[in-house]
């Protein structure tokens, strides 16, 4: 069993169909077995994005509610959510000044370098991140991490 951390610019294809969305499902899929996590604030990132999309009349209504309902069972039944707390915080800051990223961006690196620290500390395998985002990517490459980009599948 694989253990994989999603970023919402990768999350978002599960629920919208676009580049890498096959791929996406593939892993996420309960018969691949695989323990996915996800950090709290994902949770206001994703449902954000579905409606951003209604705005921009990519999709419409009804899809992005039925969307919104999926991605609320899945976070509560399928994704184990890890819980933003003032040290992951102060972590992202750090992180944002040192690599230039977006506010929510450094909290989910933040988030996923310390789910990789538990997991190193315990002797578990190493957890990879899961982003479309290319300079979120390049950062979390810089920080050690094992990147999976859906837009390469």
């Amino acid at each position: 069993m694989d253990h994989y951390y999603f970023d919402s610019s990768a999350l978002i294809k599960r629920y919208v169909f676009e580049k890498g969305t096959t791929w996406i499902n593939a892993l996420c899929s309960t018969n691949a077995g695989h323990t996915l996590y996800v950090l709290r604030i994902s949770g206001a990132e994703l449902i954000a994005a579905l409606f951003r999309r209604v705005r921009m009349g990519d999709i419409n209504l009804a899809d992005a509610q039925n969307a919104a309902n999926q991605f609320k069972a899945d976070f509560r039944n399928h994704y184990q959510v890890i819980e933003v707390t003032e040290l992951l915080i102060d972590s992202a800051m750090i992180l944002a000044e040192k690599h230039g990223l977006r506010g929510y961006d450094s909290v989910q690196l933040a988030g996923v370098l310390a789910l990789q620290s538990v997991r190193t500390t315990l002797s578990l395998s190493a957890v990879s991140f899961v982003c479309a985002d290319e300079q979120l990517n390049t950062a979390a490459s810089a920080e050690g991490l094992v990147v999976e980009n859906p837009n390469s599948y």
